[in-house]
């Protein structure tokens, strides 16, 4: 298992000159700002795995990659997953199905979230939304799926017959909480984001981003945070670029290809980014695209890589 969190019980040289200070009558000026306490190491996946129902999707064979997908989950302690949606026990559309749950029966975690059901159309909200957000998570890192928060983009564009049909599914993010010692948590973002590239798709990944942000002011001021998942950005074009500038500058995150060298991946639309607090400093370790690992006999298990980052976390505590 790659998750480990190794204690670190040992007294500081400056506890150490408190000790000596109280002995001798002596006193020193200025003790530091703060001391480490726990740290660990988790791998992390963000993986947009193409579950549309055959036929639909634009990767085949589902019923032979979804199993295959869930086993691979297993070498990864915090798993991000897109366009994974579950089958509901009366399916009005069968023989047409979901895949989630072949994911689940072959994924090992303990912690996983709770797959929203579908509206099928029935969702005043959105009337044209057939599927729900398709983001679920596998996780060795322990996190309560009775609390995670789904939201949905307030707005999308297209249908059946318009642009990228982004108004099929209630398209948005999760925010949950992750326990990574007794005490530290991280906030940890999946995200989907407009996938579109039309004029009127534009203005719709504005409002999305604009949203987010606005978010994770609100519920993740001063908190760490992990923010994984299908930005449908090509951060080399000067439009997904300056959005993701400005996400960024709003949020105070740091793409993890702004820390390490991602060679020709630095602009893909799967995408880490970080932020660390106060308590809890983040660090990504590597950035790797798992391409030759996620596939199968038909060719590759998706239509988007698999991004893997590895992260290091160390409690910061007062002194």
């Amino acid at each position: 298992m790659h998750f480990e969190v190794t204690c670190l019980r040992r007294m500081t040289v400056w506890a150490a000159a408190l000790a000596l200070a109280g002995a001798t009558g002596c006193s020193s000026d200025s003790p530091p700002a703060s001391t480490t306490g726990e740290k660990g190491e988790f791998l992390a996946l963000t993986y947009n795995v193409a579950g549309l129902p055959e036929g639909l999707s634009s990767s085949p064979d589902p019923l032979t990659r979804m199993p295959l997908i869930g086993q691979l989950l297993n070498d990864y302690d915090l798993t991000l997953l897109q366009e994974d949606w579950e089958t509901p026990e009366e399916n009005p559309f069968a023989p047409s199905r979901a895949y989630h749950e072949l994911i689940a029966a072959e994924a090992e975690h303990p912690f996983r979230s709770i797959a929203l059901g579908q509206p099928f159309g029935n969702d005043p909200s959105r009337p044209t939304a057939l599927l729900s957000d398709g983001l679920n998570e596998f996780s060795q890192i322990e996190f309560d799926a009775e609390t995670t928060e789904h939201v949905a983009w307030s707005q999308c564009f297209g249908d059946l017959t318009t642009g990228a049909s982004d108004c099929m599914a209630f398209k948005g993010f999760t925010r949950t909480v992750h326990v990574l010692a007794p005490g530290v948590e991280v906030d940890v973002y999946n995200l989907h984001a407009e996938a579109g590239g039309g004029p009127e798709d534009l203005p719709v990944k504005e409002s999305n981003f604009e949203e987010l942000a606005d978010y994770i002011e609100e519920h993740s001021a001063g908190h760490a945070i992990i923010l994984g998942g299908d930005t449908n950005l090509h951060t080399d074009q000067d439009f997904a670029g300056g959005l993701w500038a400005t996400f960024r500058s709003a949020t105070d995150v740091v793409d993890v290809c702004d820390t390490l060298n991602c060679g020709d991946d630095d602009h893909a639309i799967d995408k880490f980014a970080y932020r660390s607090s106060g308590k809890l400093k983040i660090e990504p370790l590597s950035h790797e695209f798992d391409r030759e690992k996620f596939t199968y006999t038909g060719g590759a298990l998706s239509d988007h890589d698999a991004l893997a980052v590895r992260f290091r976390w160390t409690e910061e505590r007062s002194p």
